[in-house]
């Protein structure tokens, strides 16, 4: 995959970027996979902007991705690898031998014509799901579960990967995206390999009005509101924030306070944090 450059002809191709898609095989996404998705512009169901910022955008229709991979010893075939616009990575249509067809995320170095397979008894090659008790130790893994069956959760965005550092008792080992290191349960499943289009943090968008198209709106500093708007605001002229650390529009702490509540059941299972 490259990246494609422009000459500053204006001052928006001055620093304008896009990806060449030089790996995406179609254009005409699979019409059975496909649904409606519909812009709640942030709101919640009484109507109350509850996520700032989201608004306008193009439309787009949601592919249903297959994260659980529950298809088992059935053999699938590569047909196309396509663009989506709901996420960083691209997505690889399959073919299975009995008929039906499903969307994957694609992985590194899989190519049209390949064959994917979800089995315990499947080769250790990108595209395939095992559970992690039958992958290798060292290797790269993405769209990891954190309960067996449930799906993947884990390094599942443009370029991520884990790996499997240890196998011990019915834990496995894996050394997050993040740099965390956390045990999973054996029995979970993940898919061999990296999650394709490495060069999508690479894309400089180059004008505001790129942004828009994604659906997102201008985001505006606290300090140049006013008190009523942001505890940052106010002041005659440019003032600092005057408090000890910088707190969102409703007063919680923000840029480095830690969030995640201590008593988390699920904290036990993290074995090394990334600070």
């Amino acid at each position: 995959m490259a990246i494609k450059r422009y000459k500053p002809m204006t001052p928006g191709t001055r620093f304008k970027t896009v990806n060449t898609f030089s790996e995406v095989t179609t254009e005409t996404p699979e019409k059975s996979l496909l649904v409606s998705l519909n812009h709640k512009g942030g709101r919640n169901n009484t109507g109350r902007i509850t996520v700032r910022h989201r608004g306008g955008g193009n439309r787009r229709k949601y592919r249903i991705i297959d994260y659980k991979r529950e298809k088992t010893d059935i053999p699938a075939k590569v047909a196309t690898i396509e663009y989506d616009p709901n996420r960083s990575a691209y997505i690889a249509l399959l073919h299975y031998a009995d008929g039906e067809k499903r969307y994957i995320l694609a992985p590194l170095g899989l190519q049209v014509g390949d064959t994917v397979l979800s089995s315990e008894n499947a080769d250790i090659k990108a595209g395939n799901c095992l559970p992690l008790n039958n992958i290798p130790v060292g290797t790269l893994v993405h769209n990891i579960e954190m309960q067996p069956g449930k799906g993947g959760q884990i390094a599942k965005a443009a370029g991520m990967a884990a790996q499997l550092m240890a196998k011990e008792g019915k834990y496995a080992t894996l050394k997050l995206p993040s740099g965390e290191m956390r045990l999973i349960l054996l029995t979970c499943k993940a898919t061999v390999g990296q999650v394709g289009n490495l060069d999508y943090e690479l894309v400089s968008l180059g004008k505001a009005g790129r942004k828009r198209h994604m659906g997102i709106k201008p985001t505006v500093r606290g300090v140049v509101m006013n008190p009523c708007d942001h505890p940052h605001g106010g002041g005659e002229g440019k003032s600092p924030i005057g408090r000890p650390s910088p707190v969102s529009p409703w007063g919680q702490p923000a840029l480095g306070y830690k969030t995640r509540s201590k008593h988390k059941n699920s904290s036990k299972f993290i074995v090394k944090r990334i600070n």
